[in-house]
């Protein structure tokens, strides 16, 4: 009779739970979007569709097939570069572990600008590669010209998207049962063969899930083509940008960006296909069966590479981006005519301070007052519409409609990671500047736009932990007589808690780095963190430069926190973040 009466609360439940997400996206996703069509439509019917006539078939085949080869080539090389990351961390047990882990988390939640500033600073024209080639090395000229051209953009992709290899294929790895490649290899199988046929195989959802979503970051990439590409590149992201603020061509660029949404909902449904199979509770084994220490010396020699790669790839540039915060200032002429550094904190006391030469209405030090205001509240909103969103689509029984319903969302809910943000900010713009939703003076706006973009990451992190809850966990409770919010507050909560506290710190940290829909909405008087570094990096001057660079060390510092949080707090299951 409990258990009768516990299905039936669970299916009123989940008849509720889809409602929310559904009225967030039709209002805050579908809505602008609906926008933006009906505003271009009224351009063509005015222009008399001259805007889609001029349109260039041949450059837009040829834009969508750079967009697609460079995305391709990005993922080979972050899942070729990854695996061997992804197994050192889901093997072995080593000192500074979690510490590497959380640092190379960090470019993922850093915005573009911060990126590019860190690449900059180590391998621009009077970064510190170069540096120390002319100064110390006895080069003539600066060796390292990693901007304008396709290596930088594949590097920076490489750069934002390796910790989706280490962290979805490294956690899955980390689980398998190590006994089944022992049997294989007790049956006269060499550990290539072991691994090929038994482990492979195995590991393959996880690794083509993650391939499918460092594909869709690479197709829908920004910021990394436009500032460190150059005019050569343009991708679908940039085209519409281009269309959008360069030429004022809306239709055009509604166009680009349905064809974009088409792409990236038809990747995301098989990403989702893909991910149900690593997400889904199997019978993996505990982690302290998995992992060893690194004792032969193969192994520590391994260990040794790939650690030294991660700290030159991922690390250096980070930890250049604060030692040219800290010399910006103080740049004296060699021999050569190259600058030589000295130390200096002048950029950070600047940050107290509000000049009158300054685009800036307030203080920069305000400008993180209100990036961590705005962050805090996408942490709530995306909490409280992400938790029954991920509960809706854990849950494995319902009634046909509502397996239908939850088939459609899943994918759905991943949406606004492959729409242009460009896109978005002017939807918004176009949506809730005139009634029913005036929010133009709102402080809302801001923290909603966020919540759309931390809300698949969100969501992402719940499932895994609630769909590691067994029904017989319910049906046992309900037996024993615990009603339907017993079951939640005692069984449910201590399972999701940590998974709840990793997704709340992920949308902090992608709130504070997010630019390209805020760069639009931002009013000049409440500038974020992104666009206080971006109004500096605009401005001429060594001060200016300076004072992006501390910000940027702060937001660095910031989301750095978080991840190392993310990593002791998160829990064992498997899962993307």
């Amino acid at each position: 009779m409990r258990t009768a009466s516990l299905a039936s609360s669970w299916k009123k439940g989940s008849a509720l739970a889809w409602v929310l997400p559904v009225l967030f996206l039709a209002l805050f996703y579908f809505y602008p979007l609906g926008s933006i069509l009906f505003f271009a439509f009224e351009r063509l019917v005015e222009e008399g569709g001259e805007s889609l006539r001029a349109l260039n078939l041949a450059y837009l085949w040829r834009v969508l097939r750079f967009t697609v080869y460079q995305a391709f080539l990005s993922t080979l090389l972050t899942v070729l570069l990854g695996m061997p990351a992804a197994y050192l961390f889901a093997r072995y047990e080593f000192r500074g572990k979690t510490l590497l882990r959380a640092l190379s988390t960090i470019p993922f939640v850093l915005p573009t600008l911060v990126v590019a500033a860190a690449f900059n600073a180590l391998y621009g024209p009077r970064g510190w590669a170069n540096l120390v080639a002319v100064n110390l090395l006895g080069f003539e000229e600066p060796p390292f010209t990693l901007t304008n051209s396709l290596i930088a953009i594949l590097v920076a992709h490489v750069f934002y998207n390796l910790t989706i290899v280490i962290r979805l294929v490294g956690d899955y790895w980390s689980r398998l049962d190590p006994r089944l490649s022992q049997a294989g290899r007790s049956l006269g199988a060499t550990p290539w063969q072991a691994f090929w046929k038994i482990t492979f195989p195995l590991l393959l959802p996880a690794i083509l899930s993650a391939s499918l979503l460092v594909f869709i970051f690479d197709f829908t990439s920004f910021g990394v083509i436009l500032i460190l590409g150059g005019p050569r590149y343009a991708t679908l992201e940039v085209e519409i940008y281009y269309q959008m603020s360069g030429l004022l061509n809306i239709p055009v660029a509604v166009t680009l960006s349905l064809l974009q949404l088409g792409c990236t909902w038809v990747l995301t449904i098989a990403y989702n296909r893909l991910s149900e199979k690593v997400t889904r509770p199997l019978p993996l084994a505990a982690q302290r069966r998995v992992v060893s220490r690194l004792l032969k010396p193969h192994q520590k020699v391994f260990a040794f590479l790939v650690v030294a790669f991660l700290v030159v790839f991922q690390v250096m540039p980070l930890v250049a981006l604060v030692g040219r915060s800290l010399t910006y200032a103080g740049w004296e002429r060699g021999e050569r005519g190259f600058g030589v550094p000295t130390l200096s904190l002048a950029a950070y006391q600047e940050i107290f301070i509000n000049r009158r030469a300054s685009l800036f209405y307030i203080p920069p030090i305000q400008a993180i007052a209100i990036s961590l205001g705005y962050a805090l509240a996408t942490l709530l909103f995306s909490l409280l519409i992400g938790f029954p969103t991920a509960w809706f689509l854990a849950r494995q029984q319902g009634s046909g409609k509502l397996e239908r319903l939850r088939r459609w969302l899943e994918p759905t809910v991943l949406l606004p990671l492959g729409t242009s943000s460009v896109t978005l900010g002017l939807g918004f713009i176009l949506a809730f500047s005139q009634p029913p939703f005036d929010l133009r003076a709102s402080p809302l706006l801001i923290p909603i736009a966020h919540t759309l973009v931390a809300f698949p990451f969100v969501v992402r992190s719940l499932l895994p932990a609630l769909r590691s809850i067994r029904p017989r966990y319910h049906q046992a409770a309900a037996v024993l007589g615990a009603s339907p919010s017993q079951i939640v507050r005692r069984i449910d909560l201590p399972i999701v808690g940590r998974a709840a506290l990793v997704a709340g710190v992920f949308a902090f940290g992608i709130s504070m780095g997010e630019f390209g829909a805020t760069a639009l909405l931002t009013r000049p008087e409440f500038p974020t963190l992104p666009v206080a570094i971006y109004r500096f990096l605009g401005q001429p001057g060594e001060m200016n430069y300076g004072q992006a660079m501390a910000l940027s060390v702060f937001l660095m510092a910031t989301t750095g926190l978080g991840m190392i949080l993310i990593e002791r707090f998160r829990s064992g299951e498997v899962g993307e973040f």
